[in-house]
């Protein structure tokens, strides 16, 4: 389960960790669709690629103390997301859920 503490509520029901070299890369090509209860956490991760995915994604990119530092909403495919400075975590979700689920920079997300 992925939890925003500051907003005191569920962000993902279902989150799968990556975080050898070959799960990062993979990331979420290949599926045909993701759920809007489940994500993908990636570590050690500050930028990403939308290459070969079949769907939009919302990416929230954490500090090592899982603050939100920044927010990209709407990731087409075959799409690169730059570096983002001091980044650690990355999660992508499903398009629409940053806006639905109220996740803001500066809020804490946290696995449960």
């Amino acid at each position: 389960m992925l939890y925003n503490v500051n907003k005191d509520n569920l962000v993902l029901e279902n989150i799968k960790l990556a975080d050898g070299f070959f799960q990062k890369f993979k990331g979420l090509m290949g599926r045909k669709k993701l759920n809007k209860s489940e994500g993908l956490m990636l570590l050690n991760c500050n930028s990403i690629h939308t290459c070969f995915m079949k769907f939009p994604i919302d990416v929230v990119f954490l500090n090592i103390d899982h603050e939100v530092i920044a927010l990209r909403k709407g990731v087409r495919p075959w799409r690169l997301v730059n570096f983002v400075k001091k980044a650690y975590i990355t999660v992508e979700m499903i398009e629409g859920t940053i806006e639905h689920k109220n996740i803001e920079v500066g809020d804490l997300l946290i696995m449960k």
